[in-house]
């Protein structure tokens, strides 16, 4: 075992079974501390079935966000091109804060505005792809791709910047294609979704990870089948996987409601390993959860 996964990712995975015990603090609030040692019970063949567990997890997760990525990338190139070809290269298309110019607080200078510093990125992409179809602009259009064609090539975080810098009347319009109510939440989304996928694809342990990005919530009725995530507002609750989860859900059940992911899903959490030390509330996941529509 310990030669297939290594040390440091066993113990990871072995961490929710040490030990721990409530220690007085100097202002006398009890603080949890986790000690070296585990709990009586605890086995390798335990970690063994996380990191199983785990593995099949990022890859759902890897699925769903590619559905998800592929649409966006159709959803921008579509509205953006109705303005024009290069509207990702307009400032009238973008809210102040992205396309505002900084200045370095010693020389005085300009500092390039977000919206550069995005451009510039993605011509890097651009640049380094072997793609048929962008050697074919490269060769015949001086390199100049409309948005329809550049979002083609576009990784999911610039996917996400881009979204996060539009004007709300552009932003908003998109956001509504999916039964999201606001810009601010479907940007949200987009990151913490961004975040999850990077998780997954480098391999990380995601079911008891702390999402450092995490979904934000929509207002109680804006979304019906998600009002269920504001009715817990613990740690685990707020900042567990299941949210990022239970919003993947609900985007992908609008881009492809016959795809079976988020069913899918659900059957893989319902046989998360029984251990008395862990349980799905790792994940953040409330009581009942697999009784909602969400995921049926």
């Amino acid at each position: 075992m310990l030669n297939a996964v290594g040390y440091y990712r066993l113990t990871g995975y072995l961490y929710p079974f040490r030990s721990s015990e409530w220690v007085a603090g100097p202002d006398g609030h009890d603080t949890l501390t986790i000690l070296d040692n585990y709990k009586a019970g605890t086995s390798i063949a335990a970690a063994a079935a996380l990191i199983d567990f785990d593995r099949h997890l990022r890859m759902l997760v890897l699925e769903g966000t590619e559905r998800i990525e592929v649409s966006l990338r159709t959803s921008v190139g579509h509205l953006l091109g109705e303005v024009s070809a290069y509207a990702h290269c307009d400032p009238a298309n973008f809210g102040p804060a992205f396309t505002v110019q900084g200045t370095d607080p010693q020389t005085g200078d300009h500092s390039p505005s977000k919206l550069d510093r995005w451009i510039e990125r993605v011509e890097q992409r651009q640049n380094s792809s072997d793609e048929a179809f962008v050697a074919h602009f490269r060769d015949r259009y001086d390199n100049k791709m409309p948005i329809w064609a550049l979002t083609e090539i576009m990784e999911f975080g610039h996917l996400s910047r881009l979204y996060a810098g539009l004007n709300n009347p552009l932003a908003t319009k998109i956001a509504q294609w999916y039964g999201v109510p606001t810009k601010r939440v479907m940007a949200s989304w987009i990151a913490s979704i961004n975040y999850v996928r990077n998780v997954a694809a480098h391999h990380a342990r995601l079911f008891n990870r702390k999402l450092v990005v995490a979904p934000r919530r929509s207002s109680r009725g804006s979304i019906p089948t998600l009002d269920h995530l504001s009715d817990y507002d613990s740690a685990k609750a707020r900042f567990g996987v299941y949210n990022a989860l239970a919003v993947m859900a609900y985007l992908i059940g609008v881009i492809d409601p016959d795809c079976g992911w988020g069913e899918r899903v659900a059957e893989l959490v319902l046989r998360f390993p029984s251990f008395d030390q862990i349980s799905t509330e790792s994940l953040g996941a409330p009581a009942g959860w697999d009784k909602l529509a969400l995921w049926r």
